[in-house]
């Protein structure tokens, strides 16, 4: 099954711009149909907190580009968004569209990150979110809800056998980006995507190294640091395999979660 991921240097604030970026990656390596194609936290935009500018309604530009693109192409497409809602704040969101151009899911990030401001700008989600993509069950997750372990742990008990986390990961802690997604992978022992962003916002640089780790632990894929599209193929029988020769989620004190 084929994975592609759009890492984008986004243009700041700006939509339109970022739409015309991932339409020209899309159009140079046009993706398999059928296949999950992956874009970064809040691609239309960047991780900012202006949300007076910024946030959308759910039926918005970058909801709308995405079910387009999806319906275009023929493939599952999740990217992140800014969305104004019944809170009293907006929510940083993943959005899910499915070939036909339908939603089929959406997460709002757990945990804002309060060391950035986050939390006084958005609203936190309230629950883990899965669907399915062909012979996976995907759950996806937004940046610093990568450091918070429990919560892939209840994507575990909802048979999630593959995890996505998209991101605005700063430069400064990319070790910690890295290391991470191999733990959760490892525990979980299922396939696990992050998606950064790469390039430099007004106070940050992005180092994107995008990657994708198998259920060992072992990443099969990286983006390297440039915009680009990277692409590889998930065997959902690597996972039932791992799990049958390894029972370690058995033992998994589910009480204590």
């Amino acid at each position: 099954m084929n994975f592609y991921g759009i890492q984008l240097d986004i243009s700041w604030e700006d939509p339109a711009a970022n739409f015309k970026r991932v339409r020209k990656l899309l159009e140079r390596t046009p993706p398999v149909r059928d296949s999950l194609v992956v874009l970064p936290e809040m691609f239309a935009t960047g991780f900012s907190m202006n949300t007076a500018k910024i946030a959308e309604d759910l039926h918005g530009a970058t909801a709308s580009f995405l079910a387009e693109t999806a319906k275009e192409f023929g493939v599952t497409v999740i990217g992140g968004v800014a969305l104004a809602c019944e809170t009293a704040k907006p929510r940083n969101e993943a959005l899910v569209f499915d070939p036909s151009g339908k939603r089929i899911a959406r997460y709002c990030k757990l945990h804002p990150f309060t060391l950035g401001g986050e939390h006084d700008c958005y609203a936190p989600g309230a629950q883990i979110v899965t669907f399915k993509w062909n012979d996976f069950t995907v759950a996806p997750f937004v940046c610093y809800d990568l450091r918070f372990p429990e919560i892939f742990r209840r994507a575990v008990k909802r048979r999630a056998t593959l995890m996505v986390v998209i991101a605005n990961w700063p430069e400064a802690r990319i070790t910690h980006w890295l290391t991470l997604l191999q733990a959760r992978a490892i525990e979980n022992q299922c396939y696990v995507i992050g998606l950064n962003r790469c390039g430099v916002d007004p106070t940050l640089r992005y180092p994107g190294r995008s990657v994708v780790v198998d259920p060992t632990g072992v990443i099969v894929a990286d983006a390297g640091n440039q915009e680009r599209i990277f692409a590889t193929e998930l065997d959902p029988k690597l996972v039932e395999a791992i799990r049958t020769k390894l029972p370690f989620l058995p033992d998994m004190r589910t009480d204590m979660i």
